[in-house]
């Protein structure tokens, strides 16, 4: 690839590089992000501010992750990734990675030294997962920490911040516990067959699943009962709905090996825990 592409050759390198993104959960955080801050009343400035940063912070994370993982991908034939691909080489998407990187701690500053902090943990918690914490039976610890602290992110952001409440920091860990055991058990047999052994791979798919679940009606029940002694119907609604994604996924655990489907119903109950955490 030429160090400075030709004009007609930036759009298709944008497209694979948005690509190696991992774009479906870089937007759905992003849009997060978003909905957090508008519950918790950041002004609009401020808020596209902190929704920059997010999405810059996610697009670092994607890039590093297919970057550090190229290699990898190629081995098992995962072609249809960029990098792996050879849309891009790893080199390229790793500097961008690393720009996107410093860009999201750029845009962060202005917002307060506390979430100046938090993203940057936050960064670098996911940074090692992707460098090599992912192999190793504390693979599920950056996923802790990085969404435990993103409710904060928009509370740290208001004129007089703070962080989030106990039980919305509860929340966002078992949101991120589930999309890690969840997220992974699509790619088990690959990762074996190149070294990879984080967590999941330990417990197995069928077990990681049901850890997912009760983790995801964990953090739904904190949402509940966290804010107010007495929840909202709305609020007791969610989470039924919640508890049903999160029973179903159980039932197709327990019923079959662990497929694609029962990826579906736990990143629905996933969501559905994500929307709960917004209108709490």
């Amino acid at each position: 690839m030429d160090a400075v592409p030709r004009p007609s050759a930036r759009p298709q390198l944008v497209r694979a590089l948005w690509g190696a993104t991992h774009p479906g959960p870089t937007l759905v955080v992003t849009v997060l992000s978003l909905a957090l801050g508008v519950a918790a009343g950041v002004e609009p400035l401020r808020l596209a501010v902190l929704v920059a940063a997010v999405f810059a912070g996610q697009v670092s994370v994607g890039l590093s992750n297919d970057a550090i993982d190229g290699a990898r991908d190629a081995a098992v034939g995962r072609t249809d990734k960029p990098i792996a691909g050879g849309a891009i080489t790893p080199e390229f998407a790793l500097a961008v990675a690393v720009a996107s990187a410093v860009v999201a701690v750029v845009l962060s500053a202005p917002l307060g030294t506390g979430l100046l902090a938090a993203h940057a943990v936050a960064l670098a918690s996911a940074w090692a997962y992707n460098a090599g914490l992912k192999s190793t039976p504390f693979s599920i610890v950056p996923f802790l920490l990085s969404f435990g602290l993103f409710p904060s992110f928009a509370t740290l952001s208001l004129p007089s911040p703070g962080l989030a409440a106990p039980w919305a920091s509860l929340a966002g860990a078992a949101l991120g516990a589930a999309v890690h055991l969840t997220n992974v058990v699509r790619d088990l047999d690959d990762d074996r067959r190149t070294g990879v052994r984080g967590l999941p791979h330990r417990l197995g798919a069928r077990a990681s699943v049901l850890v997912a679940a009760a983790g995801i009606v964990i953090g739904g029940l904190a949402v509940l009962v966290g804010p107010t002694a007495t929840p909202t119907p709305l609020a007791g609604a969610f989470f039924a709905a919640v508890v049903t994604a999160a029973a179903a996924t159980v039932v197709l655990a327990l019923r079959r090996p662990p497929g694609r489907a029962v990826f579906r119903v736990t990143m629905l109950a996933a969501l559905l825990l994500a929307a709960q955490l917004v209108l709490a």
